[in-house]
């Protein structure tokens, strides 16, 4: 009796996954008496070998994934179990309060265990958007770091009030100190503790910031995580519905291209064509057959201009190391061109760069603006659809005198002219000095 009520008391998330398991079942007779057996054995297990629960899982505690593709998430009373897809590890964390916490370690190729909540953490920096970790509240955990190099205004001050050290790469015996180390690329040999937080493997901007439950429950805060995520989703999708129904009888035509070693490409990158599409926008790329064209080749000029004139917006994300310094004339000077008055979004001021949030040479396009994609869209919505009342986060407007570009206390551009908008960011504080 005991163990049927520890199988009644097992959380509803697995009867749900028995459920679609056995939907894909040619037999679902047998899909559904395998899977209950199964839940049968999992249930009489956690009542008599894992003891009654010490810790719960309530209801209002558990994430659930809706949009991201490559993570999964699985509750157990005591226990959760990450999935990650891209390098097909799991992730098993166990409550501290728990026996299995003392009994339990995994380390092989498939899978890991961690202990919960995480009582600190490192991070490797390399592309790596510790603004997740701001939004969720859990910079104070953050003991280490392989870099400065990070666009958080708040972790470069814990860093320079000494309270996040600089871990050398070369030596990773010193990153076992830590309950868990996140790193970005899986294509490095990891330690045990090594778990790999992904979001830039997702298409959609959306199923990039999901990714924050992946981090929630390495902390026991998945309630935030959910608030955090609902509330950016809700934004997104709002602002999704204004720009659409801004659109007339055309959509302004949006080119987004970069330029790099005397060739000119227009973006295939599922993630940026997306951003225009919700912005009430068509990608260029939609009309044309060709995406890269040779400055060089005087045909692959003559088209390369030829299109530029059919267009309404230009996004440049050409790579330079002094964004400062990159203005219209740059861009002029790399498309090779002297008449440019059929170029009507020159004619229009609508030629824009994602590189306006800069700290210290860091681009917060790679960080900030994962975490928060709503402010993305803003800022697109604004370059289609000019109000001149906006004050944009991510983009700036090369094509105006004005210069645009600000390199300190970026965590407080001002985003107060529009009602539509929110920066969670703006709500967040730095972590005292402990």
């Amino acid at each position: 009796m005991r163990a049927i009520e520890g199988l009644l008391a097992f959380p509803k998330i697995f009867i749900v996954e028995l459920i679609m398991a056995s939907s894909s079942s040619p037999n679902c007779f047998s899909a559904i008496a395998g899977g209950w057996l199964k839940l049968l054995f999992w249930g009489v297990w956690l009542w008599t070998c894992g003891g009654r629960a010490a810790s719960t899982v309530k209801p209002s505690e558990i994430s659930k994934v809706e949009d991201a593709q490559n993570f999964h998430m699985y509750y157990g009373q005591t226990f959760k179990v990450v999935k990650n897809a891209m390098d097909g590890h799991s992730y098993l964390l166990i409550q501290n309060n728990s026996r299995m916490a003392s009994r339990t370690k995994y380390c092989t190729s498939r899978i890991k265990s961690f202990v919960i909540p995480l009582s600190n953490y490192s991070v490797d920096t390399d592309l790596f958007p510790v603004s997740f970790f701001e939004l969720l509240g859990l910079l104070s955990s953050m003991k280490g770091m392989t870099s400065e190099s990070v666009a958080s205004e708040c972790v470069l001050k814990l860093y320079e009030g000494g309270e996040i050290d600089i871990i050398n790469k070369s030596e990773p015996q010193q990153f076992s100190q830590f309950s868990a180390h996140f790193i970005s690329q899986s294509d490095h040999p990891q330690a045990c503790n090594f778990a790999n937080f992904v979001p830039f493997s997702e298409e959609t901007p959306l199923q990039r910031a999901e990714w924050i439950k992946f981090l929630g429950v390495f902390a026991n805060v998945e309630s935030r995580a959910n608030q955090v995520y609902n509330a950016i989703k809700a934004n997104y999708l709002c602002l999704n519905r204004v720009a659409l129904n801004k659109t007339k009888s055309f959509k302004p035509i949006v080119a987004w291209m970069e330029f790099y070693d005397g060739v000119w490409s227009f973006t295939q990158e599922a993630l940026k064509l997306k951003y225009v599409e919700d912005a009430g926008g068509e990608n260029v790329d939609n009309s044309i057959n060709k995406m890269t064209y040779n400055i060089s080749n005087p045909d692959d000029l003559d088209q390369l201009h030829a299109i530029l004139c059919t267009v309404d917006v230009v996004i440049d994300g050409t790579y330079t190391s002094e964004p400062v310094n990159y203005t219209q004339s740059t861009f002029l000077q790399n498309i090779n061109v002297e008449d440019h008055s059929c170029f009507a979004f020159l004619a229009n001021q609508s030629l824009w760069r994602f590189d306006k949030r800069i700290q210290n040479s860091i681009l917060d396009w790679f960080d900030g603006a994962v975490s928060q994609p709503q402010l993305v869209l803003a800022d697109l919505t604004e370059a289609l659809f000019p109000t001149r009342n906006y004050t944009s986060t991510y983009f700036r407007n090369i094509a105006r005198l004005l210069k645009s570009l600000s390199h300190r206390h970026l965590s407080k551009a001002s985003l107060s002219s529009t009602s539509l908008v929110f920066n969670l960011r703006k709500q967040c504080k730095c972590p005292q000095k402990t």
